[in-house]
């Protein structure tokens, strides 16, 4: 059975393990995908499998042909560090402007309960998709806090723009089933990263929450030879291109 409980299995996680799929050229650009035989390479049902290919296709991973019709989108090395790193500069900014202005304490407490139940999920001795799912979660409701915090739509207008480029978006987690115990650190470290970011919040170090912010984006693309995951490689329809890192 595949390592992860696919008793439990949540869209959440069927995403993340579509996602590192087309990272590693298993569904190389211009593949049809259906959700019969997906389901099948996964070991779950096609429920989840349906729900994913609409995350990916609003994602901009996936885009239709014809009426009915599924591929998997080409992107480059390019296209995807320069999202991340929009999406960075936009979410530093709205994190130096709540840290200026001062964040509430209601917006405090709510960003507290994210840390408190991140410990919690992630404390689980294994990762599961049910892992994955909660921890999404809170990933997106900690990153929406602080980026409704600062009362600005043109920023929250264009992360929501940006969101639509291939991995671009805070929910795009990448999920490498053959080492889930290093998949489980990496979500710990972006744990600990949400930890400061929190904690230079409440201290109005603007400065250096916008840096922390930026440098969070990136953990995405550039922490996994930390914790000895293979480099990911993006593959086009030109071929594979090396990883940043």
């Amino acid at each position: 059975m595949d390592p992860i409980q696919t008793s439990q299995a949540d869209s959440a996680g069927i995403v993340a393990a579509l996602r590192q799929l087309i990272v590693e050229g298993r569904y190389p650009p211009g593949t049809r995908l259906a959700e019969i035989p997906v389901a099948e390479a996964l070991g779950v049902s096609r429920t989840p499998v349906r729900l994913a290919f609409r995350t990916l296709e609003q994602e901009g991973l996936l885009q239709k042909v014809g009426k009915r019709g599924l591929v998997v989108r080409d992107f480059t090395e390019a296209d995807v560090l320069c999202a991340v790193e929009v999406r960075g500069a936009l979410e530093g900014l709205a994190a130096r402007r709540l840290a200026e202005a001062g964040p509430r304490p209601a917006l405090l407490a709510r960003l507290q309960a994210c840390l408190d139940e991140g410990e919690r999920v992630l404390a689980e001795p294994v990762l599961t998709e049910t892992i994955v799912a909660r921890w999404a979660s809170l990933n997106r409701v900690f990153h929406g806090t602080i980026v409704d915090g600062t009362g600005s739509r043109v920023i929250a207008d264009a992360i929501a723009r940006n969101n639509h480029l291939p991995f671009a978006s805070a929910d795009s987690i990448t999920l490498d089933r053959r080492a889930l115990d290093r998949e489980h650190r990496k979500l710990q470290m972006a744990q600990l990263q949400h930890r400061l970011i929190v904690e230079a919040l409440q201290r109005g170090e603007a400065a250096r929450v916008e840096t922390l912010m930026r440098e969070h984006a990136l953990i995405g693309v550039r922490y996994g030879h930390l914790f000895g995951l293979d480099a990911p490689t993006l593959r086009t329809e030109s071929g594979a291109l090396p990883d940043p890192a």
